[in-house]
């Protein structure tokens, strides 16, 4: 089992910076690809980015691409989401997701199986 507790969330102006951290508990997690979401209120919830297990795989959604960059480090058993000239619209509920697959990243919330419990990033105009 794993357990994925995020952090850096918070409130920053549009064209600002935070970077997110996903610590993750378990044994597996340097053999897990891992993504991070993002629901914003009344929408439902959207791929954000995804990382393969050693960092050399990544894929971004095309709102995100250019600004956010996904990382890991697993002797700290971390991934990482560092969000750039961040924009209102990149307001939301952004949660950490990890899959028991390590090359294979996936887009779909489907395919993850382990969840965190989310941390808010609210970009003001």
């Amino acid at each position: 089992q794993v357990q994925l507790v995020e952090s850096g969330g918070g409130l920053v102006q549009a064209g600002g910076s935070l970077r997110l951290s996903c610590a993750a508990s378990g044994r597996t997690f340097s053999s897990s690809a891992m993504g991070w979401f993002r629901q914003a209120p009344g929408k439902e919830r959207e791929f954000v980015a995804a990382i393969n297990w050693n960092g050399y795989t990544t894929s971004y959604a095309d709102s995100v691409k250019g600004r956010f960059t996904i990382s890991r480090d697993n002797a700290k058993n971390t991934v990482y989401l560092q969000m750039n000239s961040l924009k209102p619209e990149d307001t939301a509920v952004y949660y950490c997701a990890g899959r028991r697959y390590k090359n294979t990243i996936a887009v779909m919330e489907r395919d993850y199986d382990y969840w965190g419990q989310g941390t808010q990033v609210t970009v003001s105009s």
